[in-house]
Formats: structure tokens, sequence, C-alpha cells
């Protein structure tokens, strides 16, 4: 019988068991057309899709550094992966993930900077990188 190659790992000397840190990613976005593609308004306190090759689990912490267009400030925000879109995803969808901001005053922020910038586009039924 083959032995279960998974270790279990112990939890530290004072017993006390740390959680991970939130990985860190920096998203520019420099176009409208963009932000529309990216922005996630159908999640309740708003996400933006994230492009990227690294794997994560849904539900996973992450901190965003968004900078949106020619708006000089870095938006720094919160979340949870609520959305992951694979590898060779149909209709040639780009792999990456959806980020679901937090609701403290970081994801109601940039929520709102966001919806400010797409206005009237909120309400296209242009294609996106979610649905």
């Amino acid at each position: 019988m083959a032995e279960n190659s998974l270790a279990t790992a112990a939890p530290p000397a004072g017993g006390t068991v740390v959680a991970p840190r939130p990985s860190v990613l920096s998203l520019p976005i420099r176009e409208k057309a963009a932000l529309y593609a990216a922005y996630m308004p159908f999640l309740a306190n708003g996400g933006i899709f994230v492009p990227t090759s690294k794997p994560y689990k849904l539900g996973e912490e992450i901190y965003l550094i968004l900078t949106l267009l020619s708006d000089p400030t870095k938006y720094p925000v919160a979340g949870r992966i609520a959305w992951i879109t694979p590898s060779g995803a149909n209709n040639g969808k780009a792999q990456g993930i959806g980020v679901h901001f937090s609701a403290d005053e970081s994801g109601h922020r940039v929520k709102m900077r966001i919806e400010e910038i797409l206005g009237a586009a909120l309400r296209s039924s242009r294609a996106t990188h979610t649905l």
C-alpha cells in the first residue's frame, strides 16, 4: 500500500496558526474600454477582473493597487476572489481572476470612482472579460 505523500504541517511553537498574507497585485487601466471590460458591477460591492496566470482559489483574500486612466491617484482596495477564468476558457476569454471589492471605505471609494468614470457605459451590452 502506498504511503500518503501529503504531509500535515504542525502549528508554530506557540500553537497559533498564522493566516497567509493576501497577495498584492497592481493593475493599471489606461483606457475607458479596458475599464468597462474589467469592471464587475454585478457584484454587490463592485469588482474588477485582473488578468493573471497565477493560480488563486475562490474566496482567497487579495489586495489591489488600481490606477485608473490618467488619474494619478493609486486606489488601494482589499477584496476576495469571486471569479476565476481558467486558461483556455470558451470564447477566447482572458485568463484571470475577478476580485470582489471589500465592503469597507476603500471598496466603496473605488467602486464609486469606476462608476463615475464609466457613466452611461455601465448600461452597455458590450462583452466584458466576465459576462
